[in-house]
């Protein structure tokens, strides 16, 4: 096939090197966009006398008969054509004749890809940020469901104090609403149109950007065009964004694994969520949350991969450029597909309330309430924590919990300490009596979740 770029070579492409440049085989989702983006071209092109009204119109037809045809699955991309700008701008002249050669009077492919990038992207977005609100209002729910329910709470893995599963449900919904929040902010710098910055140094055709822009719903047009073409810093800000949501994911997964263990139960997955050994006929896996887990290193790779691409890129483009569709379109794919299945896994899984409530008993996670019930009554907190260290002490000596101690006990340690210390470490004022904003407080909880509600509903 005869190259469009072709004019000064006199050799035609190694076949080696025909399969290794081609991009066709990813780029060619791109197709819609890069058809939207091209009728958009060729109206103005049209409206600024660049080309005749009629051969715009022309250019349009059949630009639109080839979305018709590929999405009726009759077209089939030639890998010498390259990719899928120049697959298309030869179907448009194979369709329309020559007039299809003018689409690309006033571009090059380097500002058309870049388009086509941005299109794709901020569409993306759009779409991850529905699923992002679907996850952040099951969240809400099942938090409203388990406002009283119990259960410890940890640092360094260990048992630390109780909250409730709303509270540590909650916690996720803050850290879910900030990457929706994020993706939102990373579409700013993405909606910027590219078109016009031509190879590197824009075009003496008179473009009208700003049509271009409107027609296609971009909110600026960039303003240097060497940066334009050169740059992909809206793909890294977006891989980074969608780092971040699968780290979240992957902690997520991490404490569902184990809750789900036999040696906690906490929960159980539910069983269209799960799998089993193909020896071990007992076995019942979290293997959809593992592999989440597991994927969330395959976005971090996309985003190293990118970052290593363009570290050393001098301006203007660069064909190393190219590999950013792969990161990009698998990416999305990954965070698209991780957010769909893990929603449901969340909303289907069994709480095992009463296990909960036993493990928030034990591992003395009312040691600090219990030293705050010291503080209050009139004892430095330093001197309180000393108190409660020893009495943990005699408690492992003696193998009981705090809660087991007779008051006789309880003020063999400090006089300080009455009948009413039972109340004061029980798990549930332990979680009651933390109002502070914020806290796992039921009432606190409420707030927060009515907050959650009024930020999905904006």
């Amino acid at each position: 096939m005869k190259k469009l770029w072709g004019g000064r070579f006199s050799k035609n492409t190694d076949e080696l090197v025909e399969d290794f440049h081609s991009s066709i085989s990813f780029d060619k989702r791109l197709y819609y966009w890069d058809i939207k983006g091209s009728i958009a071209h060729a109206r103005m092109l049209g409206k600024q006398g660049i080309i005749t009204q009629e051969e715009a119109q022309k250019i349009i037809r059949g630009l639109e008969e080839i979305l018709k045809d590929i999405e009726a699955g009759k077209v089939e991309f030639d890998v010498s054509a390259e990719d899928i700008h120049m697959n298309i701008e030869v179907l448009l002249t194979q369709k329309i004749g020559a007039v299809g050669k003018k689409l690309h009077t006033g571009r090059s492919r380097n500002d058309q890809v870049a388009l086509d990038t941005r299109l794709y992207l901020r569409e993306e977005i759009d779409n991850l940020r529905e699923l992002l609100k679907k996850l952040l209002a099951a969240l809400l729910e099942l938090a409203e469901k388990h406002l009283d329910t119990v259960l410890p709470g940890y640092t360094h893995l260990q048992r630390a104090q109780p909250v409730t599963l709303a509270h540590h449900l909650m916690a996720y919904f803050q850290m879910f609403s900030r990457d929706l929040e994020r993706l939102a902010d990373c579409q700013k710098r993405v909606n910027v149109l590219p078109l016009g910055a031509g190879a590197l140094a824009g075009t003496t055709f008179p473009l009208d950007r700003e049509q271009v822009a409107r027609e296609l719903g971009f909110s600026s047009v960039s303003l240097n065009s060497m940066d334009a073409v050169s740059d992909r810093d809206f793909v890294l800000e977006f891989l980074g964004a969608a780092s971040i949501i699968m780290m979240h994911f992957s902690r997520f997964c991490e404490e569902l694994i184990f809750w789900s263990s036999q040696e906690v139960q906490f929960i159980e997955i539910d069983d269209a969520y799960s799998t089993g050994s193909s020896i071990m006929p007992q076995k019942k896996n979290p293997d959809v949350a593992e592999l989440i887990r597991g994927k969330t290193g395959r976005v971090y790779g996309n985003l190293m991969a990118m970052l290593t691409i363009m570290k050393g890129l001098p301006l203007a483009y660069n064909k190393d450029m190219q590999e950013d569709k792969e990161r990009l379109f698998d990416t999305v794919d990954t965070l698209k597909k991780c957010l769909l299945v893990f929603t449901p896994m969340l909303v289907t899984m069994q709480v095992n309330k009463e296990k909960m409530l036993e493990a928030s008993k034990g591992g003395f996670t009312n040691a600090t309430d219990l030293a705050d019930y010291l503080v209050k009554k009139g004892l430095p907190f330093r001197d309180a924590h000393e108190v409660v260290g020893k009495l943990v002490a005699y408690c492992l000596s003696n193998t009981k919990n705090l809660d087991d101690l007779t008051l006789e006990e309880f003020q063999g340690f400090s006089p300080l300490i009455k009948e009413d210390v039972y109340e004061a470490i029980s798990v549930f004022t332990c979680v009651e009596k933390r109002q502070v904003t914020g806290g796992p407080a039921p009432e606190q909880v409420k707030k927060a979740i009515i907050e959650g509600k009024k930020l999905l509903e904006k």
